[in-house]
């Protein structure tokens, strides 16, 4: 396994663009599987877990090139007989992205094979929502005796058909999956309580353009009228969004001025809102951010003067992937604040290694952790320490950035499958970052 090696205390100076979004980059690389016709993407990020997907499909027949600003994908001759080897199965199990070709195959050819994806090992990840959907548009599901796998299908002489569902939480994967399932479906679907982040409006916009009759896009109300076929297009994949927050966070703790150009703020919801929160100066000029140099940020209370709590929520709200990068903000901060992360059980659990550090935190159970500021009078100690999963990974940077001495970070290749050449990106703004 690789590690980091970080000298803390160099200040970062400079600008930095956005990768292309994760995400965004999963959803939409298995949408090109719902039609025979070749799908050109521009903007997918070089990191491991999307290399990881583009390298699954290839497995499966799909036909990739790789231009100079973008990829080409053609699912015209597939391998079906491929998704029932345990070689397709294994590899499934360690991408989670996986989970969302399900759509498009079932879509598509009627059946494919699923095992229980891999990804961030931070407390339970249900699927209930993906299968529920799938049912109710007509598929049936079937254990493979012997083998922790399970077989989707529809029945020979039947079809997915449209239906009104009511999702049981507002599951982006999930909506994406049941999207991509019922642009094929015999007459309308409607789902309610949808996912509407902006990753999952490009999917959709994506598909319109490929022929798919989606309406209802940027609401929690999804109506899908299904077509028969779908044709080739061409789509940009926006700036990722969780890495425009972890360099704000950067630029708060470690920054003298950084500008973040090309940061699609319109898409960034209350991301920027939860920074001005913690006191931080986040300003916008066009489509760029700009944090100045950040001595001292105070957190604001609520109007009835009560501890500011932070917590995630579904889009427009705040996302959980960013909770990792505000904690470790705060402990600098002027003042006290509450983190609440709702949706997992142990992504809060890293907040120990912070504490290694000489942060002040209280972890008061696997959902709620408060963070009392040092306002910049002590600074953090470097230390060793270890990725548990893609967004602490990035959090434990940003400390070892800001913090007195040498910290070392193992099992970096959970920032890798996030962040794209980080270090070198890194570097080029000050940074003290080595990869060993």
């Amino acid at each position: 396994m690789s590690a980091f090696i970080i000298e803390g205390g160099h200040p970062l100076t400079g600008t930095i663009e956005p990768q292309g979004a994760k995400n965004e980059a999963l959803e939409v690389l298995c949408a090109t599987l719902l039609t025979s016709e070749k799908v050109t993407i521009r903007n997918i990020p070089n990191i491991r877990d999307v290399n990881n997907l583009i390298q699954l499909l290839k497995d499966i027949g799909v036909k990739v090139v790789h231009g100079s600003d973008s990829y080409t994908f053609q699912a015209d001759d597939l391998n079906l007989d491929y998704l029932q080897s345990d070689e397709f199965v294994q590899k499934c199990a360690q991408l989670r992205g996986s989970v969302m070709m399900i759509g498009p195959l079932l879509a598509r050819f009627g059946r494919t094979v699923i095992a229980k994806p891999g990804g961030d090992k931070i407390g339970r990840r249900r699927l209930d929502t993906h299968f529920l959907g799938f049912e109710k548009l007509g598929a049936k599901f079937q254990q493979v005796k012997g083998r922790n796998v399970y077989e989707i299908s529809v029945s020979p002489l039947s079809t997915l058909k449209g239906t009104y569902m009511l999702l049981d939480e507002a599951s982006v994967t999930g909506t994406a999956n049941i999207v991509m399932a019922a642009v094929f479906a015999q007459g309308t679907t409607t789902i309610y309580n949808a996912a509407c982040e902006p990753y999952l409006q490009q999917l959709c916009k994506m598909l319109n353009s490929m022929g798919a009759r989606i309406s209802g896009i940027a609401s929690n109300l999804l109506t899908i009228e299904g077509v028969k076929k779908l044709h080739g297009t061409e789509h940009t994949i926006l700036p990722d969004m969780i890495e425009v927050g972890s360099f704000i966070g950067m630029a708060a703790l470690v920054g003298d001025g950084i500008r973040i150009k090309n940061a699609s703020v319109k898409n960034l919801g209350f991301i920027p809102d939860a920074f001005r929160r913690m006191g931080i100066t986040v300003n916008t000029e066009g489509d760029d951010i700009v944090v100045p140099r950040q001595d001292h940020y105070e957190i604001q209370s609520f109007i009835d003067g009560t501890i500011m709590t932070l917590a995630d929520a579904p889009w427009p709200g705040l996302t959980p992937d960013l909770l990792s990068v505000l904690i470790t903000v705060a402990t600098q901060a002027r003042g006290s604040v509450l983190f609440h992360q709702k949706m997992f059980e142990s992504r809060l659990f890293f907040v120990d290694k912070l504490i290694d550090m000489g942060a002040q935190i209280i972890l008061c159970d696997p959902h709620r952790a408060v963070v009392i500021g040092h306002d910049r009078k002590i600074q953090l100690r470097g230390g060793r320490m270890s990725s548990p999963d893609i967004r602490a990974g990035i959090a434990l940077l940003i400390a070892a950035m800001s913090a007195r001495g040498t910290s070392r970070i193992d099992n970096i290749e959970q920032i890798d499958r996030g962040y794209e050449n980080i270090e070198e990106r890194l570097n080029a703004l000050g940074a003290h970052i080595e990869r060993i």
